[in-house]
């Protein structure tokens, strides 16, 4: 009998909460908890086990690429989940969903392809734009204006 390992997710460091709407892209590392809405490609930088988890209060209109994915919520757009895609009951996907590991619970809905891939597919499927370093720290990039980062809010 295999044995399965108990994903743990890592820490939350940012929330968006309800009520709240967000137009523009997003990177991050760590964790990023959706309970509102994001309009926007939504990027976790690579190898930091990035971890995006949507409640049943959030929704997502962009592509997703992020290694952990933990969906209780909406989103309209492709999704590429680089280590391991958690449906629960409550996530509705609209877009094709490229994964590695894939756990679905009953009632969560994927109205597209489920494409399975190793996690080199995976990368190469991955973000294009401008090289991210595992060492750079979690922020958010809105529409092209700075980058805010803890350091920048301090000043």
């Amino acid at each position: 009998m295999a044995s399965t390992r108990k994903f743990k997710p890592p820490k939350i460091v940012t929330v968006i909460g309800p009520g709240t709407l967000i137009k523009g892209d997003i990177l991050f590392a760590a964790g990023l908890h959706v309970d509102g809405v994001v309009h926007g490609n939504i990027n976790g930088i690579a190898d930091t086990l990035a971890t995006l988890t949507l409640s049943d209060q959030g929704e997502i209109v962009g592509e997703i690429r992020v290694d952990n994915l933990i969906i209780n919520g909406r989103i309209h757009g492709d999704v590429y989940a680089g280590e391991r895609l958690e449906l629960a009951p409550g996530a509705r996907i609209t877009g094709t969903v490229y994964y590695r590991l894939l756990e679905m619970a009953m009632g969560a809905e994927v109205n597209g392809q489920l494409v399975h891939a190793d996690s080199q597919q995976l990368r190469r499927l991955s973000y294009d734009g401008p090289p991210i370093s595992a060492d750079t720290e979690s922020s958010i990039v809105i529409d092209h204006e700075p980058t805010i980062t803890p350091e920048s809010n301090n000043q």
